[in-house]
């Protein structure tokens, strides 16, 4: 069975879906491997360690793509590159299933049976296969960082002979993956921290962090079953504003991580909570790419408010690249190695396995993910499925 991997081409996008170690584990199994030129330059992998682990180096992009049988990225296709993907190939990468219905549909035409890593399911033996889950835990990381290169004092409380500086206070909403690494993050670079979030149930994980937790009496909440928060009703939502605007008025450095799958983020952070933070402050907000946290954040920009820094880069696994490409890859290559016939050295997609029906989008020129199929219904009906 052939494996391709082609270079990435969304701009601003330096990780890449297989590194040459994934290469070796891949070519165990019995499959061929064959990647873009140059594929991880970007990332500190050079076409020599690929080909050194085996791979088939090649520039042919187009031919790449058309004669996969398992084609792994990071990026979602273009329409285009549907278009060369043979007909049974099986296609995994990220695919924003939720948001962008005319490409499912297209590799349902295409007869693709495309998985989609932002579905594999939470649970323990899809851990190893979590994508989300691992390049959530580096954007935690690189959001503190971020934050302390744009903050104008320091981290950690400091004795000196001109007197005792004290520790920045930092407050974390949301205590995801992603949260509960920028609060260790910001706990080994000596700040004060203190983190929200709708569960309640997250709460000794955030004690266990060295953190406070902030506690705001939301009514009845908690999590679905594959472990995100609930949506908010409006209500809630004025609830967990009026009782964060204090803790945002004290802080230093504000990171926003709340994010509904599948759904707009909610807006969680107003002008007025900015505009009460001191000047020098920052605010980081993980989810402008899905309309953001933060009243006035701009994608991929860093914008001053009245002194307030607000950062809303995107894609910020990206930055630490090499640790990010090592991750999605070793996520790649589990989800492969699960499903694996050793004997007809190919694939197998079971499709009464949990994990599969979880992340198979589309098979057989069909879209079966019940889930993306009654959103595609609904769509075209008009609302009125």
């Amino acid at each position: 069975m052939r494996i391709a991997v082609p270079s990435e081409t969304y701009p601003g996008e330096r990780r890449v879906a297989l590194i040459p170690d994934s290469v070796k584990a891949l070519k165990s199994l019995g499959a061929e491997v064959h990647v873009q030129s140059d594929l991880g330059v970007e990332s500190g992998f050079s076409n020599k360690e690929y080909e050194a682990a085996g791979a088939i180096v090649t520039g042919d992009r187009s031919k790449l793509l058309a004669t996969g049988d398992i084609v792994l990225r990071v990026r979602k296709p273009t329409m285009e590159e549907v278009a060369q993907l043979k007909e049974g190939a099986i296609h995994i990468s990220y695919l924003d299933p939720f948001n962008d219905q005319e490409l499912v549909t297209a590799l349902a035409g295409q007869g693709v049976s495309a998985i989609s890593m932002e579905m594999i399911p939470r649970t323990t033996r899809a851990q190893k296969m979590d994508a989300l889950s691992s390049q959530a835990s580096l954007a935690g990381y690189v959001m503190v960082l971020l934050a302390a290169d744009k903050l104008d004092s320091i981290f950690p409380m400091m004795m000196t002979p001109s007197g005792t500086i004290p520790p920045a206070r930092v407050f974390i909403i949301g205590a995801g993956v992603a949260g509960l690494q920028a609060i260790a993050t910001a706990k080994r670079l000596g700040a004060r921290v203190e983190a929200f979030d709708t569960r309640p149930v997250v709460a000794e994980q955030v004690h266990s962090l060295g953190a406070k937790f902030v506690e705001i009496d939301l009514g009845d909440m908690g999590q679905t079953e594959d472990g995100y928060a609930k949506q908010l009703t409006e209500e809630q939502l004025k609830l967990q504003r009026e009782g964060m605007k204090k803790v945002i008025a004290r802080s230093d450095i504000v990171i926003t991580t709340a994010q509904v799958f599948g759904r707009p983020a909610p807006r969680i952070v107003t002008k007025d909570m900015v505009a009460a933070m001191q000047p020098g402050s920052v605010i980081v907000d993980m989810a402008v790419e899905s309309g953001g946290n933060v009243e006035g954040s701009v994608q991929d920009e860093a914008v001053n408010i009245n002194g307030v820094t607000i950062i809303g880069y995107s894609n910020l696994p990206a930055r630490v690249s090499k640790n990010a490409s090592q991750m999605y890859s070793t996520n790649l290559l589990n989800l492969v190695s699960e499903f694996w016939d050793e004997e007809s050295s190919q694939m197998q997609l079971n499709r009464e396995d949990e994990i599969i029906q979880g992340c198979l989008i589309t098979h057989g020129k069909e879209i079966v993910n019940e889930t993306i199929k009654n959103l595609t219904r609904s769509d075209t009906s008009g609302g009125k499925e």
